[in-house]
């Protein structure tokens, strides 16, 4: 017993269309052949009738009058196929040629239909002998008298028996095609439900939070588009985890470095003892690192770009030593409180191109970091070389003049 499902319904839905086809089709072969056999029979007497007449009537005894002799008449109406019967037009049987006493008074649909002037037919079941029978009844007319009617009986039961085997013959037949049928629509079903099966396991596999997962196969149509979709979203899902991770790993430090400058410039600010100059440099530092946070939590809050991996650049002219000097600015009361030195070695250099708060704080975290892993009482000076073989990136012979520590 196949399980309700997909697989279920596609074997029943080809089995029943292909049952009723096969069924319509047997029926009507079978009748086609029976109305063959059937018209064939009723042809054959019908045509024996016709010959006899023409013998009988306009060449032995074109006179036909009321005295002419039954038995005779019989016997040229005789046919070996058929019980031959004289009757009049009561429907009472006069004369017969089988040695069976046939039933005296004939009331069949055969016998109404000669009457009314045309070879009558009827197919049933005959009361005397229980067999199936045609009987074949037509009206010959004499001078003088109502005339008689010849009627034909003759058994079905050889052409029903062929009837029979060829019912069985067809029912083996279509009984096959069901069978390849049905293995062929298993096959199909399964070609259908194994990846479904295997789609669905995956799919609940990355519903538990398994995003790695991906379904294997090389699987055509819709199943291979429904395959490829649902790698892909797990291919995406992954791709945003790993941006998400990577922005809370960075994220930190970039909220911590204005933070920091931000405290620290306060605290200093606050302790006083410092000039107006410096208390102004001070807050231009604050006023600066704020509209830079400012800047970072509405990237922050951007979700759908940080899910993009967008980074929005503003490209721009940069002084990288003004850029340094502020970066100083900011770390000075940081590196002061570890008893660090930072001096900034830098020439006038043309402006740059690039982004000035990416640039900043590619520079703040360099220098915040020689800070943090600088021993107490040490020098930085960060500087701007210039390297005429530069390019994108750093000449690697320069990485060691780019910050120089002394301790």
């Amino acid at each position: 017993m196949i399980k309700k499902g997909i697989r279920r319904q596609i074997v029943l839905h080809y089995f029943i269309v292909v049952f009723s086809a096969l069924l319509l089709a047997e029926v009507i072969f079978l009748l086609a052949i029976r109305t063959y056999y059937y018209d064939s029979i009723y042809s054959h007497i019908k045509n024996h009738i016709d010959n006899v007449e023409d013998y009988y009537y306009q060449r032995i005894n074109p006179g036909l009058d009321g005295n002419r002799d039954l038995a005779s008449m019989l016997t040229y109406y005789d046919l070996n196929s058929a019980n031959v019967q004289i009757l009049d037009t009561q429907g009472n049987v006069l004369i017969n040629s089988s040695e069976f006493q046939p039933d005296m008074s004939v009331k069949t649909a055969d016998i109404s239909q000669a009457l009314s002037g045309n070879v009558g037919r009827w197919v049933g079941r005959q009361a005397s002998t229980g067999e199936n029978v045609m009987a074949v009844s037509k009206l010959e007319q004499s001078s003088g008298q109502d005339g008689y009617i010849v009627r034909y009986v003759t058994s079905l039961e050889t052409v029903n028996d062929k009837l029979f085997n060829l019912t069985m013959l067809a029912t083996g037949v279509g009984a096959a095609v069901l069978a390849i049928v049905l293995v062929f629509s298993m096959g199909l079903a399964n070609s259908i439900v194994q990846p479904l099966n295997t789609i669905t396991a995956v799919s609940a596999e990355m519903a538990r939070g398994k995003f790695n997962q991906r379904i294997k196969g090389d699987y055509k149509y819709e199943l291979g588009e429904l395959a490829s979709t649902l790698n892909y979203m797990a291919q995406e899902i992954v791709r945003s985890n790993q941006v998400k991770d990577d922005f809370i790993s960075s994220i930190s430090h970039e909220l911590r470095t204005p933070l920091t400058s931000i405290k620290g410039w306060s605290e200093t600010i606050n302790s006083g003892g410092y000039d107006p100059e410096e208390t102004r440099i001070g807050m231009e530092i604050i006023t600066k690192e704020t509209e830079r946070l400012i800047g970072l939590v509405e990237e922050i809050l951007d979700f759908s770009k940080l899910q993009q991996n967008e980074m929005k650049i503003a490209i721009g002219r940069v002084d990288i030593k003004e850029l340094l000097q502020e970066i100083m600015l900011n770390l000075w009361t940081k590196a002061e409180s570890r008893q660090i030195e930072l001096r900034l070695k830098s020439e006038d250099r043309p402006l740059v191109a690039g982004d000035a708060n990416r640039l900043k704080q590619v520079f703040l975290n360099l220098v915040d970091n020689a800070i943090k892993f600088s021993h107490e009482h040490s020098m930085h000076s960060p500087g701007t070389p210039f390297f005429p073989h530069c390019c994108t990136g750093t000449w690697k012979p320069g990485l060691t003049a780019i910050f120089r520590s002394t301790g």
